[in-house]
């Protein structure tokens, strides 16, 4: 519960404008009110109604929290005390500019004369009285205010204990089951049957009889807005949730997709459906007040177990194994659709029993019979899932169990509901049953979503869905913004599943929607840690003026540059230092804006700029310019991470840019730490700064004795035949030169991913040596030669007939041994 927090926040405002306010400081040089004959000051005039209309408030709210017997309205009533000690704390506020002018005025008149000085003035004495008299008076209303304070606060002290003591007795609560009242139970069933019929009766009589057009307008207005969500939703969103039949192999991320979208979609049409038919039955009288709690609770009832029949359909498939999320055998899935729709169908009739119960005034023993019957059917039900095998082997296609641990949960699930059934504890039954079945559809549905946030983050997994394709045709996309698109849509899908779920889940536990709009809007619009005031709405409004001004300062940047200092024929640098200058400007003055409007105190962020000036001028120049360096490098991105990049004759991967220095893994594995300064003061080359399309050169050397222009068609061949070289550009071999041995060739061709260029390169020049085999070309070999004077031949013949006839006995003595 967040009512410590709330109440700590209260006694902590009340104490800094009550008791440490002026009028405390001065409360011991005030006469007490009583001894002052005096008439009411005007401000304590003007708040005394206001004060006693909130005395009469807190009366009428202390009258209904004795009378209040469920957790619904204590509540709305701890809410209404909230709100007035909110009003208690803004009247105290409001004597404090009066209480201001008056210590002003008594300091400009002074202390009265002390006895032997000369009389004062009886204008001055008269005016020091009636601001003494009026200080006393917002004195004497400051501190009823206060105990009205203290009164609010043990109110909604008393509430929060009674709440919590409220739901321990419920679920601790033990009924003596006496097992022998079956015909008892019998005739209050039958006599209850006979009470709804004759109230359902009367009721369809009367509709019949005056307003039949009235609930046959309710239907068709509910009917359209269905349609209208339905038919919609199919031409806007139907490429999310409908399953494509000519899919055979739909991708983890398509699955994940339609089953969340179509659990979703489905459900609100229903939902929509049976809200408006609710609304407009209401607006047109057409319902009772018995019949309408019965009505809301059928509609409830029928809206949740066709959510838990479409989340299990979506997830299991039965109909199109292809589209399933879970390895379910076919037959076994329809089992288990049955058994969890069947689930859901028991607890809601739970619900709808309870509403009866209320309508018919049943006895407790038809009230505690209904319950144990539907608390031991929801947990033999729960074990039947549990027994059931319904996975079947990626392999081999066998039907096997529920993996261990998932059927121990299943059991233990299914067996607390009925044994504390059995046991008496009714109470603790129904509400663990209910939980399993609501809270499980609740929960699964949000993991969905979960899942296919973290699935469109995956790299490259947007451009494989139809709509990535459509995103990137239409828009003229390329991979890597498709990607960060991804990303911006996975942040989107996780803010909208705990946006929807969160408040699903906290009702499901008992919390009150005027509570939690309570939470939302002081989350909303601050609250306070420390001396720190956070609101989420100021945060939100800095961030977004600061794109605001972020889009608008990019645009004049280019208005600028092409309409003005184009036609003015500036230089292309000075254009360039122009445009720059008025992009780190117009950022500057947008960080300033979004942070004054976040609540963010500059005062703080100057005695940081000072403090840093300071360390500066110490010796931190190496630093703030690598600071400044990497800033510049986040905000302009020469490069990027994940980019080839080469600078002081070392080239790797750029794995990540910090504020001082960058990391880069060498294609050896060595991580590289460089400062940040060493980019901007020296030249980088990036070999993925636009795209990762590139371009690989590869040599190749020939004999002399073969035609050149036939090499040259057979190197044009083998770049255009692989697979990963770019058909535009179009390869191209380039005749570079005729040396001595050799005439070298050069082939050149693109390739869309420079990644791929060292295989690239080894599939070409394996292509390369079989083509030249097979068609008989020389690759030639370094060729050098040797002169040889007349004058040693003799000498060099003798020295190698030597050497020959000593290997010759090396061999013979060898072989007879």
């Amino acid at each position: 519960m967040i009512s410590p927090f709330l109440r700590q926040i209260f006694l902590t405002i009340a104490a800094v404008l009550i008791l440490a306010s002026p009028v405390r400081m001065a409360a011991a040089q005030a006469p007490a009110p009583e001894q002052v004959q005096a008439p009411v000051s005007g401000i304590v005039a003007e708040q005394r109604p206001a004060i006693d209309a909130l005395k009469k408030q807190i009366a009428d709210f202390e009258q209904k929290k004795d009378k209040a017997d469920t957790d619904a309205a204590l509540a709305d009533l701890r809410l209404n005390l909230e709100g007035t000690a909110k009003k208690l704390l803004e009247l105290g506020v409001s004597f404090r500019p009066r209480i201001t002018e008056i210590n002003s005025r008594l300091e400009q008149l002074g202390p009265p004369p002390a006895q032997g000085q000369p009389p004062e003035a009886q204008v001055v004495t008269d005016e020091r009285m009636r601001l003494t008299t009026e200080k006393a008076e917002i004195n004497a209303v400051l501190g009823e205010t206060e105990d009205l304070l203290i009164q609010v606060n043990k109110t909604i002290d008393s509430i929060v204990d009674a709440r919590r003591e409220l739901f321990a007795d419920t679920l601790s609560q033990r009924v003596n089951i006496n097992y022998s009242l079956g015909s008892e139970i019998v005739d209050a069933y039958g006599q209850e049957l006979q009470t709804m019929n004759q109230l359902v009766s009367s009721w369809w009589r009367f509709v019949v009889s005056f307003k039949w057009q009235s609930m046959l307008a309710a239907a068709f207005f509910a009917a359209v807005a269905a349609l209208v969500l339905l038919i919609g939703g199919q031409r806007t969103l139907g490429h999310l949730y409908l399953r494509d039949a000519a899919v055979e192999s739909p991708s983890y991320l398509s699955r994940l997709a339609v089953a969340f979208w179509s659990t979703l979609m489905r459900s609100l049409t229903v939902v929509v459906f049976l809200a408006t038919t609710y609304v407009f039955l209401g607006y047109f009288n057409v319902l009772r007040p018995d019949i309408a709690s019965l009505f809301y609770m059928l509609f409830c009832v029928i809206g949740i177990v066709y959510f838990v029949h479409a989340l299990a359909q979506a997830v299991i498939c039965p109909g199109a194994p292809n589209w399933r999320l879970v390895r379910v055998a076919p037959r076994p899935g329809r089992i288990l659709m049955v058994l969890i729709t069947a689930t859901a169908t028991i607890t809601g009739l739970d619900y709808i029993a309870d509403t009866i119960n209320q309508i018919a005034a049943s006895p407790l023993s038809l009230t505690v019979a209904k319950s144990l019957v539907a608390t031991v059917l929801v947990g033999l039900l729960i074990i039947a899932m549990a027994l059931l095998k319904p996975l079947e082997d990626e392999e081999t296609g066998k039907i096997k169990p529920w993996p261990r641990a998932m059927r121990i949960f299943l059991y233990t699930i299914g067996l607390v509901p009925i044994i504390a059934a059995l046991l008496g504890y009714i109470g603790f039954a129904r509400f663990v049953s209910q939980q399993i079945v609501i809270n499980g559809a609740v929960i699964v549905t949000m993991y969905l979503g979960f899942l296919t946030a973290r699935a469109v983050s995956d790299e490259n997994a947007l451009a494989g869905t139809k709509l990535g394709r459509a995103v990137q045709a239409r828009f003229g996309m390329d991979e890597t913004m498709l990607d960060q698109l991804g990303l911006v849509a996975s942040i989107v899908i996780n803010v909208f599943v705990v946006l929807f779920g969160i408040p699903i889940i906290l009702l499901l536990w008992g919390f009150q929607w005027s509570e939690m709009s309570a939470w939302f809007l002081t989350i909303a619009t601050g609250f306070q840690i420390g001396s720190v005031n956070i609101s989420l709405v100021a945060i939100a409004i800095g961030i977004l003026l600061f794109a605001l001004f972020y889009f608008f300062t990019r645009w004049f940047q280019g208005w600028l540059d092409n309409r003005v200092m184009a036609r003015g024929k500036l230089d292309s640098g000075v254009r360039n230092s122009i445009r720059t200058a008025v992009g780190y400007l117009g950022l500057g003055i947008a960080g300033v804006i979004g942070v004054s409007a976040a609540g963010i105190n500059l005062s703080s962020l100057a005695l940081v700029a000072g403090g840093l000036s300071l360390g500066i001028g110490f010796g931190m120049q190496a630093i703030v310019s690598n600071f400044v360096s990497g800033l510049i490098l986040l905000a302009e991105r020469p490069f990027k991470v994940g980019d080839w990049i080469e600078t002081g004759g070392v080239g790797g991967i750029v794995k990540k840019i910090s504020v001082r220095a960058t990391e880069v893994e060498t294609f050896q594995r060595q991580s590289l730490i460089i400062p940040n300064s060493s980019f901007i003061n020296g030249s980088v080359g990036n070999w993925t700064h636009r795209n990762k399309l590139g371009r690989v050169d590869i040599p190749i050397a020939v004999s002399h004795k073969v035609d050149p222009r036939r090499v040259h068609a057979i190197l044009m061949d083998i770049a255009r035949g692989h697979p990963l070289v770019l058909k535009n550009p179009e390869p191209f071999v380039a005749f570079k030169a005729i040396v001595n041995s050799a005439m070298e060739f050069e082939m050149r061709v693109h390739l869309a991913d420079l990644s791929n260029s060292g295989t690239v390169q080894n599939d070409i020049r394996f292509t390369l040596i079989d083509r030249f085999e097979e068609e008989g070309i020389e690759i030639p070999h370094p060729q050098q030669d040797v002169n040889l004077q007349i004058d040693d031949a003799e000498a060099i013949i003798k020295l190698l007939t030597n050497r020959v006839k000593s290997e010759l006995a090396a061999e013979t003595k060898k072989l007879r041994s």
